[in-house]
């Protein structure tokens, strides 16, 4: 008997790339996927045991507080995109207050020096941060945590030089701030509409998906013919211009400057990225499930405070919950969910 003819080789290779591109479809899915089922199981679960956190009174703090974490996360995520971290976040948000408070002085007249003063300082920064890292190769953990430990100490410098007796922002930031249009927080559609931006930019532009490559595979797009360097310190600089973006958002909100400004801000937007799935190794992150992640942590801190938790037990669940969030999210479900789609060869056929 002849042996059996083995299906056409062009229908063989479309049925492989049907699979392989199923796969990597779930994979990307199941890696952001675990953040929006997180925050809706969190929803439930204080439905039960704090229902007045999901209160309109409650909701008028932690909208505001969210979208902050969630601007200064979006910051994180473009630094993580490129295997990166930055622990500049405190140092920038503070001194981005203090120069709201000092630079403004405040009058209205004096608020679009002052925020383009705290835009500036977001963007030198993150320039810095972007060439010792990305141009010099040194270490981000090392390099960001003492650059911002030097911006906090030129921000205590000037608080205590020109804040100390104005620590209030000029009143037209804080009226903005507090204005809800359709009854929702200025603040909220301002990061929402922040974060829409970032995520079409990244998805659809030549230029987003060049930042995506480059963050993914550094050799293969030098190869390409990419900028990876450039590429870095473009990542670093619009971070800290996020950074600053949240600094006027969360003086608007607060309303006046204190030592403890922006001190929030070290690990809350990290916890924020790698809860919301992005990839530590660079490349896959999502704007829109940082977004959700920041706000599954700032309304599980105010449903702990609604249930009268002490200090230390909030501490304890909040750090239980990012690491259960981390074990069931990112590289390690899409890497479950890879293999379990991962189509199985057929053994060969033997000859008849």
């Amino acid at each position: 008997m002849a042996a059996a003819s083995p299906p056409p080789r062009r229908l063989r290779g479309s049925a492989g790339a049907s699979g392989a591109s199923l796969v990597a479809t779930a994979a990307v899915a199941a890696r952001f996927l675990p953040v929006w089922f997180a925050t809706a199981a969190l929803f439930v679960v204080a439905s039960v045991v704090a229902p007045h956190a999901l209160g309109n009174t409650s909701w008028s703090f932690v909208l505001p507080d969210a979208t902050v974490l969630a601007v200064a996360a979006l910051g994180q995520m473009l630094v993580v995109m490129h295997a990166g971290i930055d622990l500049s976040t405190p140092g920038v948000v503070s001194f981005g207050g203090n120069l709201i408070a000092g630079v403004g002085a405040g009058s209205d007249h004096r608020l679009a020096p002052a925020i383009l003063a705290c835009l500036a300082l977001g963007v030198a920064v993150g320039l810095v941060n972007g060439i010792f890292v990305g141009l010099l190769r040194l270490n981000p953990l090392i390099v960001t945590l003492a650059v911002g430990q030097i911006v906090l100490a030129w921000s205590s410098k000037y608080s205590r030089d020109h804040v100390t007796n104005q620590p209030l922002v000029p009143s037209g930031l804080s009226s903005w701030a507090t204005s809800k249009p359709l009854g929702i927080s200025t603040v909220f559609w301002t990061g929402a509409a922040l974060t829409i931006v970032v995520a079409l930019v990244l998805r659809y532009t030549t230029g987003g998906r060049r930042f995506q490559a480059v963050g993914a595979n550094p050799r293969a797009a030098w190869i390409a013919g990419l900028r990876v360097r450039t590429h870095v310190v473009l990542a670093y600089a619009a971070a800290g211009l996020l950074y600053a973006v949240a600094a006027v958002l969360l003086a608007g909100v607060r309303q006046s400057i204190d030592p403890a400004f922006g001190s929030a801000y070290l690990l809350a937007p990290i916890a924020a990225v790698v809860i919301a799935g992005a990839a530590l190794s660079g490349g896959l992150a999502s704007a829109t499930s940082t977004w959700v992640a920041a706000l599954a942590l700032t309304f599980l801190t105010q449903m702990l405070v609604t249930m009268g938790l002490s200090a230390a037990m909030q501490y304890i669940v909040f750090g239980a919950a990012i690491v259960a969030g981390m074990i069931v999210s990112g590289d390690r479900a899409a890497l479950l969910l890879g293999r379990w789609l991962r189509p199985v060869a057929p053994p060969p056929r033997a000859a008849a």
